[in-house]
């Protein structure tokens, strides 16, 4: 494991505490053109996400009324009704994007989220999972400041954007930046930003994330805000 991996663990809390841990929840809402876009505006704006810190599992709750939520596993993802009964399902989700479509089914999107949060919830710890390879790669200048890169690459096993991104840190080792290109979505290079860390169970946490796309010389388009997560209430347990 990379040395600037282990000082960002550090830095957010430490992987010694994190192993205590095996679940997390948080208060979720969700912003954004994208969910618009794929002709879902809504169904993500205001929920809890549950996920497995052992095991690549996420849930979101509500998924579009109160009486449904989702289950997100890299090989399967599932609608199901608050009773846990199964309503929709779709087994090796990925393979569904080909085409790159238009509009997404709720089993899509409940694929997307589930894998981008279980990702973002899990950095920087992630980074010590078997198979997660890195190598540090030249610093960025951005907003007066300098960010130390580490250039990641994430074996078949993890379901995530895409195999290989980038990771941006400051001189605390705090994450400040998350580069990566969405596969389910035309490869479209994000440019994903976090803030307001805040500390739950001694983990600290950014609490504001906003995506917008990459342009060809690393800097984020201004507009549109493709994305916005903002966070509170995180659980460890």
């Amino acid at each position: 494991m990379h040395k600037l991996a282990m000082q960002a663990m550090d830095a957010h809390g430490g992987l010694e505490r994190w192993n205590r841990f095996t679940t997390l929840s948080a208060h979720l809402i969700d912003g954004g053109v994208l969910w618009a876009a794929k002709g879902k505006a809504g169904v993500l704006a205001d929920v809890t996400v549950t996920i497995d810190l052992r095991e690549e599992k996420a849930s979101h709750w509500p998924f579009g009324s109160p009486a449904r939520r989702s289950r997100f596993e890299p090989q399967r993802v599932a609608i199901e009704d608050i009773d846990g009964q199964v309503l929709e399902e779709l087994l090796q989700p990925r393979d569904s994007f080909h085409g790159h479509l238009d509009h997404w089914s709720d089993l899509q999107v409940a694929y997307f989220a589930g894998y981008a949060m279980w990702t973002y919830l899990n950095v920087p710890f992630l980074l010590a999972r078997p198979g997660v390879e890195s190598e540090e790669v030249e610093p960025w200048q951005e907003s007066g400041e300098t960010w130390r890169r580490l250039r990641v690459r994430f074996p078949p096993s993890i379901a995530t954007h895409s195999a290989e991104q980038t990771f941006y840190f400051d001189r605390q080792g705090l994450l400040r930046r998350q580069d990566y290109n969405v596969e389910v979505d035309g490869t479209s290079g994000a440019a994903h930003y976090v803030s307001d860390h805040k500390e739950f169970s001694g983990i600290s946490f950014p609490t504001k994330r906003r995506v917008f796309r990459r342009q060809p010389d690393g800097r984020p388009a201004p507009e549109p805000l493709i994305i916005s997560i903002d966070l509170d209430r995180i659980v460890l347990s």
